[in-house]
């Protein structure tokens, strides 16, 4: 894809997506972090669904904003940090499944802004269903690490 700038960006995503505390609260995990892509895993469970027993698009929009945003963060430098800007989402059917998986990856990456997409999958007797689809933007803070 293009020039890895820090060698070490798995450890570091991981360390990241590891303090996120609204990943833990919702059971998320990130079993996925290569050069310019992610993926993001979520159980489906009582604690993150709607009232008609599908995953909440507010969770899906979770979970796909950070596999998207996580999968910028491993083309930027150890001494910077992501923060999403813009994302636009469509939910294309219900999020029904055992659990979901949410695939990020960087469009183009840049200096200052990162265009990423994502798209979240419902799993369901082992068949896969797309349910989203997210174009993001993600800005690069150079010299700002994370709290």
């Amino acid at each position: 894809m293009t020039h890895i700038s820090d060698p070490h960006f798995a450890e570091r995503v991981r360390a990241s997506f590891d303090r996120q505390n609204a990943m833990a609260l919702i059971r998320a995990t990130l079993p996925v972090v290569e050069h310019g892509r992610t993926e993001i895993h979520l159980p489906h469970w009582s604690g993150v669904e709607q009232q008609h027993g599908f995953v909440h698009g507010g969770v899906v929009g979770m979970i796909t904003d950070s596999a998207a945003g996580y999968a910028a963060m491993t083309m930027v430098p150890a001494s910077a940090s992501v923060l999403t800007v813009e994302y636009k989402m469509n939910l294309m059917s219900p999020a029904d499944g055992e659990h979901l998986i949410a695939r990020g990856k960087v469009v183009r990456p840049g200096r200052t802004l990162i265009i990423t997409q994502a798209e979240v999958y419902a799993v369901k007797d082992g068949k896969e269903t797309q349910c989203a689809l997210m174009q993001q933007t993600i800005m690069v803070m150079h010299g700002k690490s994370e709290k």
